[in-house]
């Protein structure tokens, strides 16, 4: 087939989030198919990346967004009732390179990325064309404005979240076929927006770079946490996780460390560094993170989707710990690599409990690569992907 993605932004380097996504599915799917990329720019340094994606995709197009003018897009939407995130996206240039792609190309199947990028799907006269959540975003905004303190804050999630159900409930019906990465977010979406034909992609794991091999299962002293520390989910997990939940595990294993790593780490997170928290900021070798873990936590308190950090460490063998929002939507049974565990205390019993045993976090760690390898493999996962794709023709 001949594939045209439409991407939010460059999917390169590949570390984390959608990224990492568009990269593997696009890299999968071009084995057998001729996959063309458009995407935009985050920042000038971004166009150095087009060789490398060029290994991969048929052809590249990457079309600059300046801050300020995603700026004035959003000052120009506050009155209208635009989602913010759609307005931010706004862009002449993408709209006339993806019009010149459709006249060069004839496109046999689309895959528009996130619900910012519809617009260009609605716009595209292709009958097959797939529009690919990674996650119900109305459903993770609304966890934003349930779990805000701050007035302010909490009013601008919640005019966001309705923004987004109404732009949600009028535009994916008009695609084919819609995408999320996890069940709870598909039966959310088919519950608000019946309309709408909803399938599950889940993320995926390189499982080669995530090899679990080599797992040290006699190590008890090191608990993780990984992601972009920019992100406000991974934020406030972190702080809920070092003031609520560090403090009880303490007291069992008083030399424990917790190390958080990944790119960006905010103000807010780099106060959190101590004797026992390690702030890593951008780290280049996940795998190597992972094995000198004992544990993986991922107490997030909002947010949507399948998160990759819990993937990465069940291929790794790593036990993990995750609230529901790291949990539900995998479709994998409790103790089968992961645990969910949603109150501060049981979180930390259940951190004790695996650090007390190397037995069961083996039992556990071996379970999760099993999972993974059965479920999540990229290969897998792409191979979903054409299938959906093939199936619009």
């Amino acid at each position: 087939m001949k594939l045209l993605f439409v991407a939010n932004r460059i999917p390169y380097p590949p570390y984390r989030g959608d990224k990492l996504k568009i990269y593997h599915l696009g890299k999968c799917l071009s084995a057998n198919n001729k996959v063309h990329l458009v995407a935009f720019l985050e920042n000038k340094k971004d166009i150095t990346y087009k060789a490398e994606l060029e290994k991969i995709f048929a052809s590249v197009t990457l079309i600059a967004l300046p801050k300020w003018k995603s700026y004035w897009n959003v000052i120009c939407s506050l009155f209208s009732n635009l989602p913010l995130q759609v307005a931010y996206f706004k862009s002449n240039k993408m709209t006339a390179a993806i019009q010149q792609l459709l006249t060069l190309e004839n496109f046999e199947a689309v895959h528009i990325q996130h619900i910012r990028m519809a617009p260009y799907g609605l716009a595209i006269n292709v009958k097959n064309k797939i529009l690919d959540l990674p996650d119900a975003y109305s459903l993770y905004w609304d966890r934003r404005f349930k779990n805000a303190t701050n007035f302010i804050e909490k009013f601008i999630n919640k005019v966001e979240r309705n923004r987004l159900w109404n732009y949600e409930h009028k535009v994916l019906q008009q695609f084919p076929k819609v995408l999320v990465c996890s069940s709870e977010d598909a039966r959310y979406l088919e519950l608000e927006h019946p309309l709408s034909s909803v399938s599950i992609l889940p993320n995926g794991v390189d499982v080669e770079a995530f090899n679990g091999v080599q797992h040290d299962y006699d190590n008890n002293s090191v608990m993780l946490f990984t992601g972009n520390m920019d992100y406000a989910p991974n934020i406030d997990a972190v702080n809920y996780f070092v003031a609520e939940i560090l403090p009880i595990i303490q007291v069992q294993f008083p030399t424990i460390k917790f190390i958080i790593a990944g790119q960006r780490p905010v103000k807010s997170v780099l106060a959190l560094a101590n004797d026992h928290v390690v702030v890593t900021g951008f780290v280049k070798d996940f795998p190597s993170v992972y094995r000198s873990a004992s544990i993986v936590v991922a107490p997030l308190r909002f947010g949507a989707g399948t998160q990759n950090k819990v993937l990465e460490a069940m291929s790794m063998g790593v036990p993990v710990v995750c609230t529901h929002v790291g949990f539900q939507g995998l479709g994998v049974a409790c103790g089968d690599g992961v645990y969910m565990e949603i109150n501060k205390d049981a979180f930390a019993n259940r951190i004790i409990a695996l650090l007390g045993s190397s037995e069961i976090r083996k039992t556990v760690g071996k379970k999760g690569m099993q999972v993974v390898q059965t479920k999540f493999d990229w290969n897998k996962v792409a191979q979903q992907l054409n299938d959906y794709l093939t199936s619009l023709n």
